[in-house]
Formats: structure tokens, sequence, C-alpha cells
């Protein structure tokens, strides 16, 4: 089925001697009130430039003043869930409509853009059109409460398997060349082909192991649409049930030695790093009694899931982390590093059930988030910035990368 589009009466239609448009923004979903604010900033991103956006909502009655910001509505060729992720439906559209556009270079923009400066719109285009960066990734600047699924999980796995520096693997917004475009739809097909319920595309990671070039570029702040889930264990189950697929896919190139980063990316790191270290403050006293409970009650009714999963050391840190009352609750870095390796080594291995391991995840994910706020917070006899730890945390997967390739080759040489 083709992507149908129409173009305003403000646009400009493709035609065979006319000069692609080498900007396509593709949006999602939008309000009208939301999209007429979008509009409004890529005007103020653009203001010199020729720049189609892409809507499958109703496009308004006017564009913003003085603007080359044309707008062309458009029927997705394969039916987009819309939420709080870009999905693998978002990818294929968003390729035919570079086609049908000939457009060299994509901006694609997820639920509630309206929220992200222009100066961001901007910086993300530039990397790929100027810099010639074939995936350009943003860096939020987000609350220490926010994203901590991606900063326990995806982004310290993602930088130690497949050295790179993107804080957010998973963004809701990214800027990608033509021939990584391709490589997303494909990914994006091959996982609607094999049915796989509501599958996850992980960008950083497909751009990875093609050998493409990857920026990050400083976002400001940003307002996240709230995950389609009523509960924390649906939502682990599904994201990081998808992560440790794609891990599984991808082992071949991940276990090959290369370089943590290149100096350019930590250049652009250093930048955005600066940035979210000084955009937020860490919460005082955090509540982190219900979690406390929720891991030392797990503690006790899964252990025994536990020790199929986790070597002896591993349980006896937790152990430890059991018996400690909340004030000078840390969980090592160390320990959170190991314990999601074996997670994932699980997972491939097929332990147990795979729903009930990641369920068995949950608790412990509770424990590391509670011995992150704690730590954050300046309450304890420790204290350490939020962005300083999650730094810390990744260079602990970093260091701990050889067990995992170990354990991966060989998996019954370290079996407790």
């Amino acid at each position: 089925m083709a992507t149908s589009s129409t173009v305003s009466e403000n646009a400009t239609q493709p035609s065979p001697t006319a000069p692609p448009f080498g900007l396509l923004v593709s949006l999602s979903a939008l309000s009208p009130d939301a999209l007429d604010a979008t509009l409004a900033n890529l005007a103020l991103a653009f203001p010199d430039q020729a720049v189609l956006a892409a809507t499958p909502d109703p496009a308004p009655a006017t564009l913003p003043a003085s603007s080359h910001l044309r707008l062309t509505t458009y029927t997705p060729a394969t039916p987009s869930p819309g939420g709080w992720v870009l999905s693998a439906a978002d990818f294929l559209n968003t390729r035919k409509l570079m086609q049908d556009h000939q457009s060299t270079a994509c901006l694609l923009l997820g639920s509630e853009a309206q929220s992200l400066a222009p100066e961001a719109l901007r910086a993300l285009a530039d990397a790929v059109l100027t810099s010639h960066a074939d995936l350009a990734a943003p860096r939020y600047s987000l609350g220490p409460r926010d994203g901590l699924v991606n900063s326990a999980i995806l982004y310290p796995v993602t930088r130690a398997l497949f050295a790179t520096r993107p804080r957010y693997p998973l963004a809701i917004d990214l800027a990608f060349s033509t021939r990584m475009a391709d490589r997303l739809a494909a990914s994006a097909q091959k996982h609607i082909a094999t049915n796989q319920g509501a599958p996850l595309v992980w960008p950083v990671a497909e751009a990875a192991a093609a050998g493409f070039s990857i920026a990050e570029v400083p976002a400001g702040a940003r307002t996240l649409p709230p995950p389609d889930f009523a509960d924390l264990n649906s939502l682990l189950a599904q994201v990081a049930g998808s992560f440790f697929a794609d891990l599984d896919a991808k082992a071949s190139f991940w276990q090959r030695a290369r370089l943590a980063y290149s100096p350019r990316a930590a250049a652009v790191f250093a930048e955005s790093a600066h940035e979210s270290a000084t955009a937020s403050e860490a919460p005082e006293g955090p509540d982190v009694q219900p979690m406390l409970d929720s891991f030392r009650l797990a503690y006790t009714n899964l252990h025994e899931i536990w020790s199929l999963v986790l070597p002896p050391n591993s349980l006896l840190g937790l152990k430890k982390l059991s018996l400690m009352p909340a004030a000078s609750f840390r969980m090592p870095d160390s320990l959170w590093a190991r314990i999601v390796y074996d997670f994932i080594l699980a997972y491939r291995l097929r332990t147990i059930n795979r729903g009930h391991l990641l369920g068995a995840l949950t608790p412990l994910y509770l424990a590391w988030v509670a011995s992150h706020l704690l730590l954050a917070s300046g309450t304890g006899p420790e204290t350490i910035a939020p962005e300083k730890h999650i730094e810390a945390l990744a260079a602990a997967f970093e260091t701990d990368k050889p067990y995992l390739v170990s354990r991966w080759r060989w998996p019954d040489r370290f079996n407790p």
C-alpha cells in the first residue's frame, strides 16, 4: 500500500523539474494547538531554508508568516499506534515520505514535539545536513526522576556494548540520512513481519552495527509523553524484552573489541553533559520506602527465581541490601551491572520463562532507583550529582563487558 499525501496550498508539489526538499520533517499525530506550535517552532528553526513538514493531521488554514516552511498531509501506509516512543510503523512511513519527496535527510519528531525549542530542531537537522552524520540523537535535559529505565539499563548497556555515547538510545526525536532511513525501515519491516507485537526499533544500535556515523546534540528540556502502560511491570517487560532481543540479534557485532568512543563524539558529549548537569537539581529527601518494601518482599518471594539467574556473589550482595536501613541503602554500580548482564544472558538462554524473568527484574530495578535517588539527594553519607552517578554507572558496565562476552560464548563455565 502506498502512502497517499496531499500538499497544502502553501506548499510546493515535487515535480521532475523542481528541486527536491533536502529536509523532510515527519510529524507524529498532534493536537491542533500542538501542531500550530510545532510549525511555528520549525519556522523559527529554519528561517532561510526550504523545509517540508509532513503530518497525518488536517492541515491548518495558514502557516507561519514569512517562512520557507511547506506542509503536506499524508495517510500512513502502515498504521502507527502513536504514543510515547517511535514505532516501527513510524520509520516505514517516514522512509516512504522521503522517497516521495526526494528528501536527503529527515527530522522525525514524536508526540509532544511542540515542547522542543527551535534551537534543538535546527541542531538535530544540521548534524545530518551540515556535519554529515547518518544519525543524530538528542540529549534531553530531564529531571533526576525522569527517564530512569534509560539511565539504569538502556544507556549504560548500549554505551558498553556498542561503544556509542548517545544518552537516550530510545529517543523520541531523531534526524537521519537516507541510508539510515533505509536501515531503520528494513529493521522495522523485519519486526512487523515476524509479528512481534508492538516492536521497538533501536536506532543507535542499528547505526553502530552498520558502521554509520552517530552524533549527539543538546536538545534542552522536552515534555515526554507518558508511557502507554498501567504499571511498571508491563513497561519494563516491553522495553527490556525488546532491548534484550535486539542485543541477541546483534551479538556478533558487539562481541568484537572496539574503541569506547571517538574524539568527535567525546566533544559533543562534554558539551551536552554540562548542559544536563546544570539543568536540573536533585530532589531532597526522596520517599523510597515503597520501592524498598517491594524489593525486600521480592527478596523473600523471588529468591528461588533469582538463584536460577544470578551467581552466588550477586545473591550475597542482594542479601546485604535486603538488610540495609533506608538511610544507608546503596546498590554498588558493579552489582547492578552484573545483575543486568546476567538477566540479558538468562533472556538469551531462556533459563526461565521470559515473562517471569522480566517480572523478576522489576523489584531489582526499583532497588536501583531507590539507591540512585538516595545517592543523589544528599541526605545520606554519600552524595553525587545524578548525571555523574549515571556516568559512573556506565563506566562500570564498560568495565564488566568481558564478563558478558565470556558468559555469552561459554554459558556453562560460570554457572553457580
